[in-house]
C-alpha cells in the first residue's frame, strides 16, 4: 500500500493571497490498517517482558527497603513513582515522537533520523535534569506536610541521587529506544507496539536499582556535604549545553519551550502516589505492596502508552492538528465504543483490555516461584489483585482515547502531552486500587482467606 500526502500552505498578506507551496509525498511503507491478531501477535512478547522486567523492579524495591537509607529517609519512597514515571513522561513521549516520525517518513534519510535522534536524546536529558530536581522538592515538602524531619544534609542527598538517576536512566533509555525504533522500521515492525513495551521493561528495573545505588552511596558518604551539592551543580550546568543541541530541530525547541506542563504536572500526580507507598510499604499489615506496586503501575502504563501512541500516529497519518479525522469526528465515544466498535482503535483497545488478566496471572505466578512478596496467593487476594488491575487499564484505555481526542481538538500533539498524563495517572490509580485491595483483604482476613 502506498500512501500520497498532499501539504498545501497558502501566504496571505492582509486579505491577499501572496504565495503558494505545494509538497506531495509518496510513503512507499503506507499505513496498513493491522488485524486485531497483528496487533496482539506484535504486543504480546513485549508486554510480557515489560511484565517479568516490572516483576524484577518489585523484587529490588522489597529487598532495598530494608537498607538503613529507607528506614531513615522514608522519603526516597516518594521519589520512587516520580523518578520510576519518567519512562513514562521522557522515555515513552520520545518513543511515540520517534514512532510516529519513523511511520510517517520523517525519518527516511539519514542526515534527518540522526538529527531528529541527537536533538531529541538532548531534550529529554534537559527534561530529566529539571524533573529530578523537582522531585526531590515534592519528596522533602511531601515528608515535611506529612510529619518528616528532612534536615539540609538529607535534602542535598535526596536532590542529588534524585538529578543523578534521572540523568543517567533518560540517557541509557533514550540511547536504546532510538535502537528498538530504527530496528524496528528496518524488520517492518510497527514501532508504536514495541518501542513503549521495551521502555517500560528497563525503565522501572534501571531506574529502581539507579536510585537505590546512587542513593546509598550518597547517604554513606553524606558527612562529605559538599559532595552532593557538587554532583547536582555538574549536571544543571550541563543544562545549557543541552539546549543548544536540542534546538537545532524547530519541532524539538517548541517542545523544549512548551513541553513542560505535562512532564510537571506528571511528576507531580506521580509524587501523590509516591505519599501512598511511603505510607504503606512500612506497615506491616500492607507487606507485599513494595513486589506487587511496580508490576501493577507499570503495566498499566504500558497498555495506556501503546494505545495513546497507535492513536497519535492515527491522526498525524490521516489528519491535521485541530481537526479530527472523519470516522473519529463524531461525539466523544462512550466506554462501548471505546472497546467495541469495529473502529481500528477500539479494536486495538479491547485487544490491550484482553492481556491484562492472563498477564497478571502470568506475574504473580512469577512473584510466586521466586518466592517474594510475602503474601500468600489465596482466591481472595488474587481476586481483589486482579480487580484492581483491570479496573486500572480500562480508566487508562478509556482516558487514552478522550485524552487525544481533546488534544487533537486544540492543536496540541498527543505524543508530547497525553503519555505523561496517563501513566503518572496510572502510577496513582495503581498504588491507590492496589492500597484499597490489601485493606479489603485485610477485612475479610477472619473469615480465613487473609493474606
Amino acid at each position: 500500500m502506498v500512501v500520497s500526502r498532499l501539504s498545501l500552505e497558502l501566504r496571505f498578506r492582509g486579505t491577499k493571497l501572496r504565495g503558494l507551496k505545494c509538497r506531495l509525498t509518496r510513503l512507499t511503507r503506507g499505513f496498513l490498517l493491522e488485524s486485531s491478531q497483528t496487533t496482539a501477535g506484535q504486543v504480546l512478547l513485549p508486554y510480557l517482558v515489560s511484565g517479568l522486567g516490572m516483576v524484577a523492579a518489585g523484587i529490588v524495591m522489597d529487598a532495598v527497603k530494608h537498607w538503613e537509607l529507607f528506614k531513615e529517609m522514608s522519603e526516597v519512597f516518594i521519589l520512587v513513582p516520580a523518578l520510576v514515571g519518567l519512562k513514562g513522561n521522557l522515555e515513552m513521549t520520545l518513543a511515540s515522537r520517534l514512532s510516529t516520525a519513523a511511520n510517517t517518513g520523517q525519518m527516511d534519510e539519514a542526515q534527518q533520523q540522526w538529527r531528529m535522534v541527537f536533538c531529541n536524546l538532548a531534550l529529554i536529558q534537559i527534561q530529566a535534569t529539571v524533573v529530578g530536581f523537582l522531585a526531590a522538592v515534592a519528596a522533602v515538602a511531601l515528608g515535611r506536610v506529612t510529619g518528616g524531619r528532612v534536615d539540609v544534609i538529607q535534602a542535598a542527598v535526596l536532590c542529588a541521587s534524585s538529578v543523578t538517576t534521572a540523568f543517567i536512566a533518560a540517557l541509557s533509555l533514550g540511547i536504546v529506544m532510538v535502537a528498538v525504533i530504527v530496528c524496528s522500521k528496518k524488520v517492518g515492525i510497527n514501532p508504536d507496539n514495541v518501542a513503549t513495551p521495551i521502555a517500560a521493561s528497563l525503565g522501572d528495573l534501571i531506574t529502581l536499582s539507579l536510585l537505590a545505588g546512587v542513593s546509598n552511596f550518597f547517604f554513606i558518604h553524606r558527612d562529605v556535604w559538599y559532595l552532593p551539592c557538587l554532583v547536582f551543580s555538574f549536571f544543571m550546568f550541563l543544562i545549557p549545553a543541552w539546549a543548544i543541541i536540542a534546538s537545532r530541530s524547530p519541532p524539538i525547541r517548541k517542545v523544549l519551550k512548551s513541553g513542560w506542563q505535562p512532564v510537571i504536572l506528571a511528576m507531580s500526580i506521580s509524587s501523590f502516589g509516591g505519599l501512598i507507598l511511603d505510607k504503606t510499604v512500612s506497615n506491616p499489615d500492607f507487606e507485599g505492596m513494595a513486589v506487587f506496586t511496580p508490576v501493577i503501575n507499570g503495566v498499566g502504563g504500558n497498555l495506556a502508552a501503546i494505545q495513546a501512541s497507535r492513536l497519535s500516529t492515527y491522526l498525524h497519518r490521516w489528519s491535521v492538528p485541530g481537526a479530527l479525522p472523519s470516522r473519529m469526528s463524531g461525539n466523544c465515544p462512550g466506554p462501548c465504543a471505546a472497546f467495541c466498535s469495529p473502529d481500528v482503535n477500539s479494536r486495538s483497545a479491547g485487544v490491550l483490555v484482553t492481556l491484562v488478566i492472563p498477564g497478571h496471572l502470568l506475574f504473580l505466578y512469577a512473584i510466586h516461584l521466586l518466592q517474594v512478596g510475602h503474601t500468600a496467593m489465596t482466591t481472595t487476594f488474587i481476586l481483589c489483585y486482579l480487580t484492581a488491575a483491570l479496573l486500572q487499564v480500562v480508566i487508562l484505555l478509556y482516558g487514552a482515547s478522550l485524552m487525544v481526542r481533546w488534544l487533537w481538538r486544540r492543536g496540541l500533539d498527543p505524543d508530547n502531552f497525553s503519555i505523561p498524563y496517563l501513566t503518572a495517572l496510572g502510577d496513582l490509580l495503581g498504588t491507590g486500587l492496589l492500597a484499597l485491595s490489601f485493606r479489603l483483604i485485610l477485612m475479610v482476613g477472619p473469615s480465613g482467606t487473609a493474606v
